[in-house]
């Protein structure tokens, strides 16, 4: 992207504006915060609102230069190696610093330590990573996943698959017997025995899943107008997660309306909303949803105006917030997300999106949004 188009973007997770140099402190967390998420572009010089290029002194640039690499060496740990750069725009000099999603996660400021310095980007700001992100981050620089982790206290056989072996059996022919639990690693090998993951207690109907994952659920609403001020009607859907994007979609088809639409010599029925668009957000919100933070549940909201659907977790780092119909993909749930694939609930991957975009086209009067608000999607 071309320096002028990017400085003229607004602030966000990859993105952010300083007038001036800030304090030492501030940089660090900025630099640290980019480096344990998607990477980003600080540049200085640049006030943010209103946007305006006021410039740094020509003489001053080596000195400034100087000073941030410091700041940055002695700051922020495991070590990060900026890209320093100049510009010049309009006459005036700026800086930026681009930092590059890191592979040692996570980084956190050295004399505050781990616990108390990691921070990471949320929209436009730096927040402090609690317990949950740091531990988040750790899988991700072991690449494995939350959902793989292994649940210790149960064995093969131990726990109720009874309800997802009748739906896996119906939408595959296939039996769930011990083999395709551990090739799908629904269970795992540990100390000569067969335990089971994270995935397999969400797939599950055991009581262990209700006491582990008890916001695991979603949360569907009606309400009446445009807040929710007045329910209509309400349905919180807590079986395993198989079931449930098929559930939360039959309770928005109970509440938008279909009508009937004239094409040529022929009367076809028409939903209100691209009902298929809704049913693959929901999908991707069961699928994609990080289920290692606690308390926090998917939401179905339907208003007068508008269908929202609410999923815990931001978007993966490699993600484009901007490029809809690109065919993006990335894994959160590395056990889930192939399951649902076996079980014909999601297509190939990167597919989710496009898919969405392309319905969207058949209805030219309805907008479509999205955003990270917090850590949540």
């Amino acid at each position: 992207m071309k320096i002028q188009e990017l400085i003229q973007k607004p602030e966000g997770r990859r993105l952010e504006f300083k007038e001036s140099l800030p304090t030492s402190a501030d940089i660090a967390k900025t630099i640290i915060a980019f480096a344990n998420d998607a990477g980003g572009d600080l540049f200085i010089g640049i006030k943010d609102s209103p946007r305006e290029i006021v410039g740094l002194p020509e003489d001053d640039l080596i000195l400034l230069e100087e000073q941030i690499s410091s700041i940055i060496f002695e700051r922020c740990y495991p070590v990060i190696i900026p890209n320093i750069s100049f510009y010049t725009v309009d006459d005036k000099h700026i800086i930026r610093i681009q930092i590059f999603r890191g592979n040692s996660m996570p980084f956190y400021l050295k004399e505050k330590g781990k616990l108390k310095g990691t921070y990471v980007r949320v929209g436009s700001s730096n927040r402090l990573a609690d317990e949950q992100i740091i531990n988040e981050l750790e899988r991700q620089k072991r690449n494995i996943s939350f959902d793989s982790e292994l649940v210790y206290d149960r064995t093969i056989g131990e726990i109720d698959l009874n309800a997802f072996a009748i739906f896996f059996k119906e939408k595959t022919e296939e039996e769930l017997d011990e083999a395709a639990l551990i090739k799908l690693e629904l269970f795992k090998e540990f100390q000569d025995k067969r335990v089971p993951t994270n995935a397999c207690i969400l797939f599950s109907d055991d009581k262990l899943r209700r006491e582990l994952f008890h916001y695991a659920k979603i949360e569907c609403a009606r309400f009446k107008g445009t807040s929710t001020d007045v329910f209509i009607d309400q349905k919180t859907i807590d079986t395993n997660i198989a079931l449930q994007p098929e559930q939360a979609y039959e309770f928005v088809l109970r509440h938008i309306n279909k009508g009937a639409e004239v094409k040529g010599v022929y009367t076809e029925s028409r939903w209100e909303y691209p009902v298929k668009a809704i049913r693959e957000a929901i999908r991707n919100a069961v699928v994609h949803r990080d289920y290692s933070l606690t308390g926090k549940d998917i939401k179905v909201a339907i208003y007068d105006d508008m269908v929202e659907i609410t999923s815990p977790g931001k978007l993966l780092p490699s993600i484009d917030f901007n490029d809809l119909e690109a065919r993006q993909s990335d894994i959160r749930n590395k056990v889930i997300a192939p399951v649902f694939k076996k079980l014909g609930i999601i297509d190939q991957w990167g597919n989710g999106l496009k898919l969405i975009a392309n319905e969207l086209k058949e209805y030219p009067d309805i907008s479509f949004k999205w955003q990270e608000v917090g850590m949540q999607f």
